[in-house]
């Protein structure tokens, strides 16, 4: 009885932190994967070097790699950061991030860590959603006003 009270009183306490979490979790991946875009756009010549010598990305020209991995880096981020088609965009960036870890073996003696646990935040967002401030939720409401 007492376990229920306190678990009680927590899950009270903290349930409407939850939305704020999912935003700040939100804005803080996309940021990294953002950044990470603009320096391969910034710097494409060293871009296209890593993605022929470096990057090990399987099934998949390195050339194609480079545009499309700097595309997913570009776009993906933003659309987790609005929170627009939230749960697709971030598991599609989930998957970017795996495929960005077995791509470069480099990063699992440096940077696996932070890929964990950005693939984990995608993972909460994907699967509690992307919390109250969001376009999904604003293009959901408007549609149901306009019917």
């Amino acid at each position: 009885m007492w376990l229920t009270t306190i678990n009680h009183i927590f899950t009270r306490a903290l349930t409407p932190l939850q939305p704020l979490l999912l935003l700040v979790g939100r804005l803080y991946v996309a940021w990294f994967f953002f950044q990470s875009g603009l320096i391969k756009y910034q710097s494409w010549d060293s871009t296209l070097y890593l993605f022929e010598f470096e990057y090990q990305v399987p099934l998949v020209p390195w050339q194609l790699a480079a545009y499309l991995g700097t595309a997913a880096e570009l776009i993906l981020p933003i659309f987790v950061a609005l929170g627009f088609l939230a749960r697709p965009m971030t598991l599609a960036l989930f998957v970017f991030n795996i495929v960005a870890v077995a791509s470069y073996p480099l990063l699992w003696e440096r940077g696996f860590d932070d890929h964990i646990m950005w693939g984990v935040i995608l993972l909460v967002v994907s699967v509690w959603g992307p919390g109250w401030l969001n376009l999904d939720q604003r293009l959901t409401r408007d549609q149901k006003g306009a019917a």
